[in-house]
């Protein structure tokens, strides 16, 4: 993605009923997690009005999308770094489109460096109950406090008014603090999910880069090398937006040999059936471990992002199904062990008969952690904290 200039917003109001919750999900993942939990909530609540700034799932789930965040989502300190300018901007402006127009919440689903400081600012501005106004802030999937910075807690206490935590251990993170925590299960374990990927003996390999235009072009080159060296038959390359497609479609173009062999395919309705995968360490990871996929998660970051993330990160795994599961259940590849021949090696044993048996085994242990033992779903957590 090229640098942001900083610019001037003028979102459209809310509708003429006014707004009971505004969602803000800057990230395709956090945009669909979070159209999964309007639909339910929208079962549940057919009145409730919605605005959002976030993506075009929300808006198929019956959100008014007042501006589409998800085209302009970054990752990385030095990225960050290089369009300050425009999320600034873009901050100052959902903050006094917040203060205008006063909905009743907001729902901050995930990207936590954004959120939690308009969080902060709509404190400081008097705008939010915890500053003495009147819109409760909810959160919706918790930053990883557990991985790093984990006195970030202490200023959403501070600012918000209620939690709702995917991972069973979140809770406990948050023991030493007031704020209200409920663990609300994973999305991919709600009745309404599909799951996107399968595996299949049959199936092709199956390339994860992501959904961040700066970490793809780092990451699928990798993937692409090492498909190249393990001699694999075919591969299929999912793409969410067109902007990811040219660049897995440029970055094609310097294997000639392996042109008729890795389909390109945008990410749809249909479900991909995969023998193997290569996945980045986003949402997808995880539900490629939860279809028992065997594979890898291959990650590159700016090296300096990387040191300084390697620096402050005090976990030992990146893929959040090895953190769950406390061991490597699917290796990991990460920066300078991210390289194509080593990845190949392993490509090859994840193409073994009993490498599919131990990761459906993996994927049954994960999918009774990610469970909630209240049945209490995101949907459900919404409707009950906004009516209260």
């Amino acid at each position: 993605m090229e640098i942001l200039s900083k610019r001037s917003f003028d979102f459209p109001p809310p509708q003429k009923e006014g707004c009971d919750v505004l969602i803000i999900a800057g990230e395709h993942s956090g945009d669909e997690q979070a159209a999964r939990m309007l639909r339910g909530a929208l079962r549940k609540s057919p009145d409730l009005k919605v605005c959002a700034f976030g993506g075009r799932k929300l808006e198929e789930a019956g959100a008014r999308l007042l501006f589409d965040m998800t085209g302009f989502s970054v990752v990385g300190l030095m990225e960050v770094l290089e369009n300050y300018g425009f999320f600034k901007a873009l901050h100052s402006a959902i903050a006094e489109w917040i203060k205008k127009y006063s909905p009743k919440s907001v729902c901050f689903v995930d990207y936590p460096g954004f959120n939690l400081s308009l969080a902060n600012e709509l404190r400081k501005m008097g705008v939010s109950r915890k500053g003495g106004g009147s819109v409760k802030l909810l959160y919706y999937i918790s930053p990883q406090i557990w991985a790093w910075k984990s006195g970030r807690r202490f200023k959403m206490e501070k600012n918000l008014d209620a939690l709702g935590v995917i991972f069973p251990f979140e809770k406990a993170c948050f023991a030493d603090t007031s704020l209200p925590v409920s663990f609300v299960g994973h999305p991919f374990m709600s009745d309404e999910f599909l799951p996107s990927v399968e595996y299949s003996a049959d199936a092709p390999v199956l390339l994860l880069s992501g959904s961040r235009p700066k970490a793809v072009g780092r990451i699928f080159p990798a993937m692409l090398e090492a498909f190249r060296l393990s001699g694999a038959d075919r591969a299929a390359a999912l793409y969410p937006t067109k902007e990811i497609g040219k660049i897995l479609e440029d970055s094609l173009k310097k294997y000639p040999d392996l042109s008729q062999r890795v389909k390109l395919i945008p990410r749809g309705q249909e479900k991909i059936f995969a023998k193997a995968v290569l996945t980045s360490s986003g949402t997808m990871s995880l539900e490629c471990c939860l279809a028992g996929i065997p594979g890898a998660i291959v990650y590159r970051a700016n090296p300096i992002t990387y040191f300084v993330g390697r620096a402050l990160v005090k976990i030992g795994y990146l893929g959040i199904a090895n953190i769950i599961l406390n061991r490597p259940a699917w290796r990991e590849f990460i920066q300078f062990d991210a390289k194509p021949s080593k990845i190949a090696d392993h490509l090859r044993k994840c193409l073994e008969p009993e490498a599919a048996k131990e990761a459906a085994e993996n994927a049954r242990l994960l999918k009774d952690s990610l469970r909630s033992p209240e049945n209490v779903s995101a949907s459900d957590w919404l409707v009950a904290e906004f009516d209260s």
